[in-house]
């Protein structure tokens, strides 16, 4: 892939960020995005086939600028399941502030439109990827809690993280970034051990 190539994909990418990020959002028709980007739209078109795809690929885009690989590095790694499952919940719930913005956008977006719809879908899923990931290091570990098969572990903690609860414990219940972590740690504790510890 040439130079060109990759960095006229890389302004395309930007700009539908800085369009979804704006204030208002602004509208993201594949033109939007052209005009945006400073590109023509059959650009845009020769890099991503549609809405959804560069809204997707978008979405990653932020994954790579926030260096999430980085992030979930101390998850990946982790030695023990129980080290996994905390590292990883910690990973996300830090991550929630920082593409709060873009997750309203598209959860607001998917009500009418396909594509945010497509796309939203597509990076919870990836989401609760990490969730089983987690719940299976523990189950392998044999330190998942036996109230729970593996596949409800996941959607529950899944469910736990959603961005929704995120606003709802830091707006709502006025809970801090630090309390809302501290919480998550300890109800996923509770929850998912087999052999809960005792909160510090």
């Amino acid at each position: 892939m040439s130079t060109a190539h990759t960095n006229t994909r890389t302004k395309i990418l930007q700009a539908m960020l800085d369009l979804l990020f704006s204030e208002p959002p602004a509208k993201t028709r594949m033109s939007d995005v052209a005009t945006q980007a400073g590109v023509s739209r059959q650009a845009v078109y020769l890099h991503f086939k549609n809405r959804a795809d560069l809204l997707i690929a978008a979405t990653h885009f932020l994954d790579e600028k926030l260096d999430t690989d980085a992030r979930l590095a101390a998850s990946r790694t982790a030695q023990s399941g129980q080290d996994r499952l905390q590292a990883f919940v910690t990973a996300w719930g830090n991550y929630i502030p920082e593409i709060h913005r873009i997750a309203k956008v598209l959860i607001s977006m998917s009500e009418t439109d396909e594509a945010a719809a497509s796309a939203w879908e597509t990076r919870m899923q990836d989401m609760r990827e990490g969730c089983a990931a987690a719940i299976d290091a523990l189950n392998a570990d044999g330190t998942l809690s036996p109230d729970f098969n593996t596949e409800d572990a996941t959607d529950l903690l899944w469910t736990m993280l959603s961005v929704h609860n995120w606003e709802h414990s830091t707006g709502a219940c006025g809970w801090s970034q630090k309390k809302y972590l501290t919480m998550l740690a300890l109800t996923t504790q509770k929850l998912f051990y087999a052999d809960p510890v005792k909160a510090p």
